[in-house]
């Protein structure tokens, strides 16, 4: 199967400003002082901006040619290569190598990676596309993807100097897994509790700790690791380092065994005097928290566009059956009227998570604060995900419950939304504070 990205590379070229279609132009925010195109190869994001001020608006969930056809491209490679090995992959909670070789050949793991270090050179929304289409199928893939693209090489597109691009950038497009460690035992909802240690060396630094929930780490050979540099600033000594898999005092300690999403490895992971090179530091030293911060609020859309993806998957998987399998009292279920009504609202509701997901996602490219737009998306997504997902085991009755379909997978899976990448207390109290601000007098 060809490089699916990469076929798409000429579309996103041809989207400069002056080639796009007024409907694609009219996703732009007027009041944005930058324009930001199908790409985040230089040469493209550097065009002469368009004067957009007489183009209607479209639809928030409008695609560009180049996310319809990554859309389209990214559902055909899920449904042939990914689904004959999702139950497969569950059961053994371990992700198929094949799968994660086919992700970096397909070109899904370098999305918004210019193309001069070797990605494919794309939007943010792509990845967004890609992410959503993947859960569908399977959302342990999806959130691979997710991580992969939205934290580990955002932060390294962003924060990284030209040297470490060049020398991260081709890796974590072609052929080698990030990761992004966080999270501790004491320090979930308040990151910046983290006890990691980080001192300062002759030759760079050295590191001492543990981190936990880590997603990737097994399949990862790159770590974005966040350490206190100096604990008398508080959270203001947090720094980030880059780490490659293998490096001396580095080690899994324990693979979780979880719920749902069980193809995607969560582990343990301990350092103990594990010796980092200076020209591993990942931006300046004491900003990590922010740069959590940052990578985190985009973070979020990506989980939020798993858990549509997720609850259309399950709602798909479950209408079907209703629709054209299962029957009672001589009729097909999906024609009795109290099945319709379920199956439209809870279709309406998907809609509602997906326009808020794409809105976030439109905001962001435009360079609108989105961090309020990103908690709502995460937040509600999260729930439909949930209220779906468990409507459709009931939905398809006794073959929803068993291990035989995905829908009790669906189920499974979906609790993850309300954890990972900020629980859903912690969007509502973002939410909550920002609309204070805007509202206190």
């Amino acid at each position: 199967m060809a490089n699916l990205a990469k076929a798409l590379a000429p579309l996103a070229r041809a989207s400069i400003p002056t080639a796009r279609t007024q409907l694609r132009r009219a996703s732009v925010v007027r009041a944005s002082p930058q324009v930001r195109h199908l790409s985040s190869t230089s040469r493209r994001c550097n065009a002469t901006p368009v004067d957009i001020s007489d183009v209607p608006p479209t639809p928030i969930t409008h695609m560009s040619e180049t996310e319809a056809l990554m859309a389209d491209s990214v559902q055909k490679f899920a449904s042939e290569v990914i689904l004959p090995k999702v139950r497969e992959m569950d059961e053994a909670e371990t992700m198929d190598p094949s799968v994660v070789e086919q992700l970096f050949e397909q070109g899904l793991m370098g999305i918004e990676i210019p193309e001069e270090y070797g990605g494919a050179g794309m939007n943010f929304t792509s990845a967004i596309v890609a992410i959503e289409e993947l859960a569908r199928v399977d959302p342990s893939v999806s959130v691979m993807c997710d991580v992969h693209n939205t934290l580990v090489n955002t932060a390294i597109l962003k924060y990284g100097t030209e040297e470490t691009k060049r020398r991260w950038l081709p890796k974590l497009a072609t052929d080698t897994v990030g990761s992004f460690c966080l999270s501790e035992p004491i320090s979930g909802s308040d990151a910046f509790a983290l006890a990691t240690k980080a001192t300062e060396t002759d030759t760079g630094y050295k590191i001492n700790g543990s981190k936990m929930w880590i997603t990737n780490s097994m399949e990862a050979g790159l770590f974005i690791v966040f350490a206190n540099l100096d604990p008398s600033k508080g959270y203001k000594g947090i720094t980030a380092f880059i780490m490659e898999k293998g490096t001396k005092g580095f080690s899994i300690a324990k693979k979780e065994k979880k719920l749902g999403i069980k193809a995607s490895s969560t582990c343990v992971v301990n350092f103990d005097d594990v010796e980092i090179p200076k020209g591993n530091l990942l931006g300046v030293e004491g900003q990590g928290y922010k740069y959590a911060i940052g990578l985190l609020n985009e973070g979020r859309i990506g989980i939020a566009a798993q858990m549509t993806g997720l609850a259309l998957g399950a709602w798909e998987n479950a209408a079907k059956y209703c629709w054209n399998d299962r029957k009672q009292f001589g009729t097909l279920i999906g024609e009795f009227q109290s099945m319709q009504h379920q199956l439209a609202q809870s279709y309406t509701e998907i809609c509602a998570a997906r326009a808020l997901v794409y809105n976030a996602a439109r905001k962001k490219e435009a360079g609108e604060d989105f961090v309020r737009d990103a908690a709502m998306a995460k937040l509600y997504s999260s729930q439909v995900a949930g209220k779906v997902s468990g409507q459709a085991v009931e939905w398809m009755g006794g073959m929803g419950f068993v291990r035989e379909g995905l829908a009790e997978k669906y189920f499974r899976d979906s609790k993850i939304g309300a954890i990972y990448e900020g629980t859903s207390n912690i969007q509502l109290t973002t939410i909550a504070k920002l609309l204070q601000k805007e509202y206190t007098t």
